[in-house]
């Protein structure tokens, strides 16, 4: 979700830019005709852009795959520890409960305190497990990213697109199927990530 997220902010900020960039010429063009010549030329005939499918790279991805199944062992790992903190904390509290019409108020205040405590350092804890889980998400988020951003700029040497966007229905209205190049992505992260791998 966070990669797209940023995918989605770059590509606004992109669309953006050539909305607003098209057409404009620089001013120091006047002293220099080839470089103005050279301008007109490329606003005229406009960036090529290609685009990826992020659901079918989220889908087919061998590291997202292999990420995905880290995080969600981690996450039950961290459920697990989590459930048996809340467990012993109401194991404790009933205990008090059924010794409640034998305590005096003093014993009831200190049990009273005892839970609190509990209950706040389960706060604390779940708040760092979350927040442990959080940075490990977002190292392997990056990780992805990187595996990505890593094959494109091999890829994109021999086919100078000005542009790789993440297609998205909310953001992109309409696309031509001849720049998505999600197939040859998929296939190539795949081929760098088990390389790597041997």
């Amino acid at each position: 979700m966070l990669i797209l997220n940023v995918v989605l902010l770059i590509a606004v900020a992109i669309l953006f830019y050539l909305h607003f960039s098209s057409g404009k010429t620089n001013t120091n063009n006047k002293e220099n005709p080839q470089l103005k010549e050279a301008t007109l030329r490329d606003t005229t005939k406009g960036g090529r852009i290609a685009y990826l499918d992020i659901d079918s790279i989220e889908s087919n991805l061998e590291i997202v795959k292999i990420v995905r199944k880290e995080l969600d062992k981690k996450k039950d790992s961290i459920n697990e520890i989590l459930a048996g903190i809340e467990k012993s904390i109401r194991n404790k509290a009933n205990e008090y409960q059924s010794k409640l019409a034998t305590m005096n108020e003093a014993q009831q205040e200190m049990a009273r305190n005892d839970i609190n405590q509990r209950q706040g350092d389960f706060d604390v804890t779940k708040q760092q497990y979350n927040q442990f889980y959080m940075d490990a998400y977002n190292l392997k988020d990056q990780q992805i990213r990187s595996e990505i951003e890593d094959f494109l700029k091999l890829y994109n040497k021999d086919r100078k697109f000005t542009f790789i966007l993440a297609y998205d229905p909310r953001i992109i209205y309409y696309k031509d199927t001849m720049y998505n190049i999600t197939g040859d992505v998929i296939k190539g992260v795949n081929e760098m990530f088990w390389k790597k791998k041997k």
